[in-house]
């Protein structure tokens, strides 16, 4: 790792040959003091967030708007904000956490669950902790190994692992205190959300629905790690009692799902994998629920009922985890529209009366303003240009007027949906501005086509691999017209919007999607990163670009800002990968040629830091394809195959995203020893990429290396425009 810091004038370059590494995790004494590294970090502390010097959670502060009341940057000079310091990290994948920042002291997660230490001011290295989760979790991460960020509470750091555990940290050394496994190791439950800490307790959920678990979120003795209780989100599929707090809660959800249906096998989904917002104005809890397992609805619960709680906001009491109220965004949804995306809460004038709301723009494609006194709706307005799946709410029920073409599994035809499960906002982290009364949503447009899986093989669930219930073996079409104009129409956008009004008050546009969290502070200034390898600075009121930093690395993450002495810092990670750039391949457009280079950035006013070169671009040609084409009822075998188990990682098409290998460049595909070493045997576990033995045969395995063959080829003729030696496929 190297860091490099800049004192205004003086530029100190240091490189820092290795760090502490701390992986003990047997349990300390849970008394002892930690006052001398975030030890004022408590519930009352946290219910303000202080005068803006620390940046002591995700969002801020309890309220989770990452607004903060800093300005001594600002509007009128933020085109002189220039990098103070910057730190190189070890994990080229996708870079997800906002930092935290107390006392001088700058936290931050990565991928693999790492959690890194810094001195804010001048880049110092303080410790690092390696989790040492096993690589071969790395295939039970729907959405790559990332980590979203740590919470502090007196003197603790507390981090939720890809392999389901949640440690706590001593904050001033970065070493276990207490550590302990949330998840069944037996399942596919990951980890890669933020924890919460309220009263004294950590609140952590986790992912998976994807592969097949029944959600829940789990709150933990902060000092000690002792279970204190347990939520649920969907019924037991044997119908059984818990013993948990859910338990009164899921007799009322039980009969919104069918008798039968695979979500008895699969447990149904409804993970709490991102959102946990604490209220601490009203002292309640919520869950942003997320879909169901299998997505597939006529599947999953043989087209009968509203499901419980997936896709839905549900409340609690933080000391007992009891049922509050809750309110179902997507009722028996179908599309992976999660309700985990953030939360922000605030008082908001309505028809001439306060009223206190949260806020959230899903999936889905709705902006929802609801009463968190209660879970009434109170407004639902589309904030992305085209969605196709509903056309509105009704404010009377609360449910949405569907178009009936949208159900899939019922019509029987495919359905072309906008927004798709890439979302019209997903995980990146969206800001509320008091002081402008708008809301700051990094939004994209992508499409997706819908169709229930049609055969035996693509219904049946799998130990491995999604198991969505829906056809995956769609790649995109062998036409360079139709590839380029799905390019053009998949995008992303900074929206400004107006939670009262129910419109968009600005709105900047960018050709990519995946681009990164927004921040605002108090200096009328919106910060975003994006795809493309930008940080800016916006004006918060109307949008006007008023700064632009090449990062040298496309942004996914939000950024948070501190003060130390009289200095003003805004920190940020760099850094891609996620759902996006794994599965999308060329509709991500510019973006897969853009370096993923992991760094943390941090910036003040007339900083004058530089970043090294960027790493060189590959312009060598792709080794020769080989004439071992397959037959065609191969190579279709072969696309399904792929579609099922390897474009969530590697792309559709077998396009890659610029983060993990292209496989359509891969050396190995001439190789068919070395192509089965790698898919059946397991030869790369140990890099993230298992075997599938479990799911393949290895003539499947070859099927699936000459459809990425077909598809290269294809590719290399009308894509790349690369010179090929071999035969072509037109």
């Amino acid at each position: 790792m190297t860091f490099r810091r800049d004192r205004r004038a003086d530029r100190i370059v240091v490189g820092v040959a290795a760090l502490a590494l701390a992986t003990a995790c047997t349990p300390r004494d849970a008394s002892r003091s930690n006052d001398a590294v975030a030890g004022k970090i408590d519930g009352a502390f946290l219910a303000g967030g202080g005068d803006g010097r620390d940046w002591a959670m995700t969002g801020y502060n309890y309220q989770e708007q990452r607004f903060s009341p800093l300005k001594q940057i600002n509007a009128g000079n933020v085109a002189r904000l220039g990098l103070a310091w910057h730190a190189d990290l070890p994990d080229a994948r996708g870079q997800e956490a906002t930092p935290i920042v107390i006392d001088g002291k700058l936290f931050v997660s990565g991928p693999w669950s790492k959690v890194f230490a810094f001195d804010a001011a001048s880049g110092q290295p303080l410790w690092t902790f390696d989790p040492e989760v096993p690589r071969d979790k790395a295939a039970e991460a729907c959405c790559d190994v990332v980590n979203r960020g740590v919470a502090a509470w007196k003197g603790r750091l507390y981090v939720g692992t890809i392999d389901g555990r949640l440690i706590a940290l001593d904050a001033a050394t970065g070493k276990a205190d207490w550590s302990v496994q949330t998840t069944d190791k037996t399942k596919p439950y990951t980890i890669t959300g933020t924890p919460r800490v309220v009263n004294d307790m950590v609140i952590i959920g986790n992912g998976g629905a994807e592969f097949g678990v029944r959600g829940y979120v789990t709150a933990y003795d902060a000092a000690t790690g002792a279970k204190k209780w347990r939520f649920y989100t969907v019924p037991d599929p044997s119908g059984a009692p818990d013993g948990e707090a859910s338990d009164a809660a899921m007799r009322r959800a039980a009969p919104t799902w069918s008798k039968g249906g695979q979500w008895r096998q699969s447990g149904g989904g409804g993970t709490v994998w991102d959102s946990i917002v604490y209220d601490a104005e009203l002292d309640q809890l919520y869950l942003g629920v997320g879909n169901g397992s299998p997505w597939n609805h006529g599947l999953r619960s043989e087209g009968q009922g509203d499901n419980l709680f997936l896709s839905s906001i549900v409340a609690l009491k933080p000391e007992t985890g009891a049922y509050l109220w809750h309110y179902q965004e997507t009722p028996a949804e179908t599309w992976d529209f999660t309700a985990t995306q953030p939360i922000n809460l605030a008082t908001l004038t309505i028809a001439g009366r306060p009223r206190k709301v949260l806020m959230q723009a899903p999936k889905n494609g709705f902006f929802f303003v609801i009463d968190r006194t209660n879970g009434q709706l109170i407004d639902a307005k589309t904030f992305v240009p085209t969605v196709n799946w509903a056309s509105g709410y009704d404010m009377k029920t609360g449910r949405p007027i569907e178009n009936p073409a949208a159900r899939y599994y019922k019509t029987g035809k495919p359905f072309l949906a906008m927004p798709s499960a890439i979302a019209a906002h997903n995980w990146q982290p969206m800001s509320f501005n008091p002081r402008t009364g708008l809301a700051y949503i990094p939004a994209q447009e992508a499409g997706m086509v819908y169709s229930a899986a049609a055969t035996p093989d693509a219904r049946a669930r799998r130990p491995i691999g999604y198991n969505t219930g829906i056809d995956t073996s769609g790649m995109y079409p062998r036409d360079a017209a139709v590839i380029k104009a799905a390019t053009a129409a998949t995008k992303g956008s900074l929206i400004a919007w107006d939670p009262v009004a129910g419109k968009a008050r600005w709105r900047v546009d960018y050709p990519t999607p995946g681009n990164g969290g927004t921040m605002t502070t108090a200096g009328n200034l919106v910060f975003q990163g994006t795809a493309l390898g930008e940080f800016r600075a916006y004006a918060a009121d109307t949008g006007k670009q008023l700064f632009a930093f090449p990062a040298g690395s496309g942004i996914m993450a939000g950024a948070a800002t501190y003060q130390i002495g009289t200095r003003q810092y805004v920190a940020v990670l760099t850094g891609r990968g996620g759902a996006l750039p794994l599965s999308m391949g060329y509709a991500i457009g510019a973006a897969r040629d853009v370096p993923n280079v992991p760094r943390l950035l941090v910036f003040a006013l007339g900083g004058s830091a530089t970043l090294p070169a960027p790493p060189a671009k590959d312009t060598s040609l792709p080794a020769a394809l080989p004439t071992d084409t397959g037959s065609a009822q191969e190579i279709a075998g072969g696309r399904a195959l792929f579609g099922r188990y390897c474009q969530v990682c590697h792309g559709a098409s077998a396009a890659g995203g610029g983060v993990l290998p292209n496989l359509q460049r891969s050396s190995t595909l001439g190789n068919a020893d070395a192509w089965r070493a790698i898919l059946i045997d397991g030869a790369l576990k140990e890099q993230g990429m298992v075997g599938f033995a479990r799911v393949m045969t290895p003539d499947q395995a070859q099927q699936i290396r000459r459809y990425v063959i077909d598809e290269a080829r294809w590719a290399r003729r009308h894509i790349d425009g690369a010179k090929v030696t071999s035969p072509r496929s037109d």
